[in-house]
């Protein structure tokens, strides 16, 4: 098989290659790092390599199967991580000058359990500035490209991770998603994104963030993307979020029908500005589930009060908290979005947070029920595509100086009820930019939420399609 083919190959067929002995570990890690080298110049998804690492991580795992030894979960299969997350020995920036020297003593929880299971890591993917904004530029490591289109915005905050899920670099990729960080760039570069419900991935150290990050894989297919959760998801006790349950054998009961599942479809939630073309290719996809068997039914009106007022409340209350103190000294080195954000939270007073944590449980409450009268919603996963890199917001939206939030309104929501969620590939603009369709269960539905996507998957299969910076 030519390295080309070999590279888009899902991860799941790589490796019962690696099991077979028709592939080594070595030959891997090669394959990823040419191919990193490659397209970095084009795409600049990683702020951190580590080739040479990855290079002994290969040989090691290489001879552990010449001495006759078991063949680990993701024996040899190049990984990517985010950087975000802390990494013993490795830089973890963030995407900030603030943290540009920062080099944590620990392994976050799912570093040590990739490892474990063989994964090799290729290096840190790219994110925005602390992971703050839905695009993918920081003023650490500029901007990040999307593979549809050179100049073209590649989503946030784990842009690095999309974009190399996208142009196959590597196999399985990292994501975080604090309100939408996980699905947006999937649905902007086109690739199959999974936000789980909240602590089914250990997250440590916790984010102080209201209890809103969840940590997720971003791949080019479903399977891959359950393979992942099989070796993430679990309890761990330094993270006091986490589920106690262990992983579900997601891979093997991946495939399920959808006949007589009740499935809800909102254009808009009842509040949100959409793109017509947008809409419309999104509302096609979501009747694919009716020639799968299941009843679809569209929404009327919104199924909760427009949540935003208390999600900006959060938002920049929290980053008030946590960087308000050290914009006296960096404000002229960071993003002036996340300046401004950061300002804005300043306004905030207890009373205002709690009454935000009230009208929070409340929102549960209210997709709580819905999913009690459905088994998923669809929505789309964004208000738009892909837009000029550089730009906070579209040209043809309004503009603010940094509440972006607008156009990924089908996302947040989710964080904040802590349920499964995730983005399908599901067409293309006129431009030929990718769209994404949210499929939505109710909390620890996570399997249903996979099972849903890989039966979309099966009728509109998306693997094959490959973006143009990437696709040689």
């Amino acid at each position: 098989m030519a390295a080309t083919d070999l590279c888009w190959l899902p991860a799941v067929d790589v490796l019962a290659l690696v099991r077979r002995r028709e592939l080594s570990p070595v030959e891997l890690v090669e394959l990823a790092i040419a191919r990193a080298e490659a397209l970095e110049p084009t795409l600049n998804a990683f702020v951190t390599t580590t080739f040479d690492q990855a290079r002994a991580q290969a040989k090691s795992l290489e001879a552990e199967l010449a001495r006759g030894g078991p063949v680990r979960p993701l024996h040899g299969l190049p990984v990517t991580l985010k950087d975000l997350l802390f990494t013993k020995g490795i830089p973890t920036k963030g995407g900030s000058w603030i943290f540009a020297d920062r080099v944590p003593d620990v392994d976050a929880p799912v570093v040590e359990r990739l490892r474990a299971a063989g994964a090799v890591f290729l290096g840190k993917t790219t994110v925005p500035e602390l992971g703050w904004k839905g695009c993918g530029d920081s003023p650490l490591t500029g901007i990040s490209h999307n593979p549809w289109k050179h100049g073209y915005n590649a989503g946030g905050s784990s842009t690095g991770a999309a974009i190399c899920a996208a142009a196959g670099i590597g196999w399985l990729h990292q994501g975080s998603d604090g309100a939408g960080s996980i699905r947006m760039p999937a649905a902007f570069c086109g690739v199959f994104g999974f936000k789980p419900s909240f602590g089914r991935v250990p997250y440590w150290p916790v984010p102080n963030n209201d209890l809103i990050s969840h940590i997720g894989p971003i791949t080019r297919t479903v399977a891959d993307a359950a393979l992942m959760m099989e070796v993430m998801a679990g309890p761990d006790d330094r993270d006091p979020t986490s589920l106690e349950a262990a992983p579900e054998p997601y891979l093997s009961r991946l495939e399920a029908d959808m006949k007589g599942k009740r499935i809800a479809w909102s254009a808009d939630l009842g509040c949100l500005r959409i793109d017509p073309e947008i809409r419309t290719i999104c509302e096609r996809a979501a009747l694919v589930f009716e020639e799968l068997g299941a009843t679809v039914e569209a929404l009327e009106g919104s199924p909760w009060p427009d949540p935003w007022p208390m999600e900006r409340c959060f938002y920049s209350a929290t980053y008030a908290g946590n960087i308000g103190p050290l914009l006296d000294r960096w404000a002229d080195r960071m993003d002036p979005g996340l300046v401004a954000l950061t300002r804005d939270g300043l306004r905030y007073t207890a009373a205002d947070w709690v009454r935000a944590r009230q009208q929070r449980a409340e929102l549960y409450d209210r997709v709580r029920a819905l999913f009690e009268r459905y088994d998923l919603l669809l929505t789309p996963t964004l208000s738009i595509a892909a837009f000029p890199a550089g730009r906070l917001i579209p040209e043809h939206w309004e503009q603010h100086p940094w509440e972006w939030h607008r156009w990924a309104g089908f996302s947040y929501p989710f964080n904040l009820t802590w349920v499964p969620a995730a983005t399908c590939p599901c067409g293309f603009t006129a431009e030929g930019l990718p769209v994404g369709l949210q499929i939505v269960a109710g909390r620890h539905r996570d399997l249903e939420v996979l099972q849903a996507a890989r039966a979309f998957e099966r009728a509109r299969p998306w693997a094959r399609h490959r973006p143009p910076l990437a696709a040689g």
